[in-house]
């Protein structure tokens, strides 16, 4: 981290400290975590990149701040992150996940500021989910994201909720560095990003959805027109070792629809996209189910059952490990006081026979403590498959965690 990334780190959160002194106690909400996370390599005498560790610790700070006034009218949220990373410089970050202005009015409402949207019913994957972009040093399964600038108006009716999005300014994907773990062999080089649109990170996107529930179905409609939040790696003409890469991100539309239902003790889960990037179109789709037994044995104990198929037909440029893989898991959930439960699967390439393994865990400790474990496995890696920059990268995480 530079010095002027760290006076502009510490200038953020002396601002943050004036806001909360400054704050009557009635008028605001302060809530949030503050985290201690250590990530341990089983591979530890072998990694598969130079100058790569076998422990990496961290500490993260992510605050909420949630005030309402106008008789609850109109509310504001501010969330920021920071963490910090004992070896890896691009791990060390911060981040305004929320700071959102919300008015609600009779039947609709508007949205301006920087937030987060989720989209999605499927476990493996969420293809629908094109708003935010990951931020990919926190984990690579995807499921953290950077905030994104948005306007956005809600208009509910009974034949459905319209969300319309303005998203004006786009966040590049993050990295890990050179001393990251897990990481690509090549090093992608985000200073020297490309776009297809003139306009860069400033050009503007549009995304609109349509969701409502009819009978025991969920249904959204989606479509995104803008900057594709995958980027295209491609390699430089320098030769460099490690090898670096240019991310390159290309304009694209979206098209997706997501489904759910209800049914007893079934879950049925659909998500389809289509997308034109690259003078191309593909299409993917994640279907699969989860079935709950509960009262496992008598007990307050539930036991689901998940199964998903994952098919993307890209056959250049694919960005993902997920063309033609089958997932299967377990999840466990106590139904006990400390909200204890855990989520066993692995996803196996139907071609190279490619594994992912993963087991994520946690547990209340008492009112404000909670800890987190989560285990990343990689068996019968192709070398030439997507999954070999991860080769020699198991790993198991512990994550204490304390909410204010």
């Amino acid at each position: 981290m530079t010095a002027g990334q760290q006076i502009k780190i510490t200038g953020f959160f002396i601002c943050l400290i004036w806001l909360c002194l400054s704050t009557t106690a009635d008028a605001a909400e302060w809530s949030g975590n503050i985290s201690a996370q250590s990530r341990h390599f089983l591979h530890a005498s072998s990694p598969v990149n130079a100058g790569q560790h076998d422990n990496y610790l961290s500490l993260t700070a992510e605050p909420e701040f949630y005030h309402r006034w106008d008789d609850e009218q109109q509310s504001i949220t501010f969330t920021p992150f920071y963490r910090y990373d004992q070896h890896d410089q691009q791990r060390t970050h911060g981040d305004i996940r929320e700071l959102v202005w919300l008015k609600t009015f009779d039947n609709w409402e508007l949205k301006a500021g920087i937030s987060k949207v989720f989209w999605g019913v499927t476990e493996s994957q969420h293809l629908v989910d094109i708003i935010n972009q990951t931020d990919f040093v926190e984990n690579i399964d995807g499921e953290d994201k950077l905030g994104q600038p948005m306007i956005k108006t809600s208009i509910e009716r009974d034949w459905g909720l319209i969300d319309f999005f303005i998203l004006p300014g786009f966040r590049q994907r993050t990295y890990a560095g050179i001393e990251g773990r897990p990481r690509s062999t090549a090093i992608v080089l985000t200073d020297l990003t490309q776009y297809e649109s003139a306009d860069k990170e400033r050009h503007i996107d549009y995304a609109l959805r349509w969701f409502n529930t009819l009978g025991q179905w969920d249904i959204g409609l989606s479509h995104f027109k803008g900057t594709s939040r995958e980027p295209i790696l491609q390699p430089t003409l320098i030769a460099t070792f490690p090898p670096t890469v240019i991310p390159y991100y290309p304009q694209m539309e979206q098209t997706g629809i997501d489904l759910q239902a209800t049914i007893e003790d079934w879950l049925w889960k659909l998500e389809i996209i289509n997308r034109h990037w690259l003078n191309d179109h593909f299409y993917a789709a994640t279907a699969g189910f989860e079935y709950t037994l509960i009262g496992l044995f008598d007990t307050d104990t539930d036991l689901g059952i998940v199964a998903e198929y994952l098919y993307d037909n890209r056959d250049q440029y694919l960005t993902t490990f997920f063309e033609h893989d089958l997932m299967l898991g377990l999840r466990l959930v106590l139904n006990d006081e400390q909200s204890t439960e855990a989520l066993f699967g692995f996803i196996i390439d139907q071609d190279s026979h490619e594994t992912l393994m993963s087991l994520e865990a946690s547990r209340r400790i008492g009112n404000n403590w909670k800890i987190e474990l989560e285990t990343r496995l990689f068996q019968h890696i192709d070398k030439t498959g997507f999954l070999n920059m991860f080769n020699k990268d198991d790993f198991v995480q512990l994550n204490l965690s304390y909410y204010f």
